[in-house]
């Protein structure tokens, strides 16, 4: 198997509410939009919302509520890009659930949940290196 991931797919309530978040709070824009999903193209892989309980039928596995132990992420190129980011996101409905701060691994980071409780963090990172395309690279490199 090569190592990569192509999609990642977020289970949500309310689809509208949730391109709502997505498109008028944080400015994304979809590649592809239908009634039941919609995907946004980024930097080397796709986002997907999807109903959270159609999703939960095609993967056949119950939604619980609990948290999945999953964050996702978005790395900016400076602690001031990362305010910005994370207001942005709390403007658009998000909840903090750690406001950014110095992390002990020597960058700066901070979580929020979107609408349906996924969690994200947006983070500074000293090791990587944010490409003009969006990709990030890891290390430097």
């Amino acid at each position: 198997m090569e190592q990569r991931i192509s999609l990642i797919t977020l289970g949500v309530a309310d689809l509208p509410l949730a391109r709502r978040f997505y498109e008028d709070g944080l400015g994304w824009r979809p590649q592809t939009a239908l009634d039941e999903v919609c995907f946004y193209q980024l930097p080397g892989l796709g986002l997907a919302l999807f109903g959270r309980d159609d999703l939960a039928a095609d993967a056949r596995r119950p939604v619980d509520g609990g948290f999945s132990g999953i964050t996702l992420a978005i790395n900016e190129r400076s602690k001031a890009e990362v305010d910005a980011t994370f207001a942005q996101a709390l403007a658009a409905g998000a909840t903090a659930t750690k406001p950014p701060e110095d992390a002990p691994w020597g960058g700066y980071s901070g979580y929020f949940a979107d609408p349906d409780g996924h969690m994200w963090e947006v983070a500074w990172n000293p090791q990587c290196v944010i490409g003009e395309d969006g990709a990030t690279r890891f290390g430097g490199g």
